[in-house]
């Protein structure tokens, strides 16, 4: 199976402190890769880092076979959500994945309409994202992260917020984007979440990554 991103002697350092510490993953494709670890440990970080949001001290990112910061400054054909995702909070929640879709003019009203109700939210609602509950927003999202298909999704704590239905229906769509050949990379502090989803699981401590045993076969 083909390595969908390479993570190479990645090593991370700000204002002297050491964030991450030569890390080494493979994220094969067509599978789903946990990532855990306490709250600073460098989860976050080292997501940043794969989407080309923060540049690494040094080591390389190989994202489809172009290296991050090299061949491109982000990586192509990727979802993302990472940390609370940012909305305009007085448009409804079609009208702001309306705007983003008119950035890439790769997906019609009509794709965007059916992943809101892939995510469980109703496109036809005009109540302004400033009015939406936790999950709804995460629900927004995850809707944000995958409308235009990507092939690879980088999500932390994406269930964030959701009820104990949102979870369920929220992992049950993930394994069926998993079925579909997508790469998938999830932090969560939730160990059944990582248990029931997880081909692979990583542990993050203080800047340091190790593969632990997979559960699955």
């Amino acid at each position: 199976m083909d390595c969908k991103i390479l993570v190479d002697n990645v090593s991370l350092t700000i204002k002297k402190t050491e964030i991450l510490k030569s890390v080494s993953a493979e994220f094969e494709q067509g599978k789903i890769h946990g990532l855990v670890g306490r709250n600073g440990s460098g989860k976050t970080m080292l997501m940043k880092c794969i989407c080309g949001f923060i540049k690494p001290t040094s080591g390389t990112i190989i994202i489809d076979g172009e290296t991050i910061g090299k061949d491109c400054d982000f990586p192509k054909n990727v979802g993302i959500i990472i940390e609370t995702p940012g909305f305009i909070p007085y448009y409804s929640g079609y009208k702001n994945l309306k705007l983003l879709a008119d950035l890439n003019k790769k997906i019609d009203a009509a794709q965007i309409r059916k992943t809101m109700e892939n995510v469980g939210l109703n496109p036809a609602s005009r109540l302004h994202v400033s009015k939406y509950s936790l999950g709804m927003r995460q629900r927004l999202g995850l809707a944000q992260a995958i409308m235009e298909e990507p092939d690879i999704l980088i999500l932390d704590e994406p269930m964030n917020g959701l009820d104990k239905e949102g979870v369920l229906e929220m992992r049950k769509y993930l394994l069926d984007l998993k079925e579909r050949g997508k790469t998938i990379v999830i932090a969560s502090h939730s160990t059944e979440d990582i248990e029931v989803l997880c081909d692979t699981v990583y542990e993050m401590d203080k800047g340091i990554l190790t593969l632990l045993i997979p559960k699955k076969s």
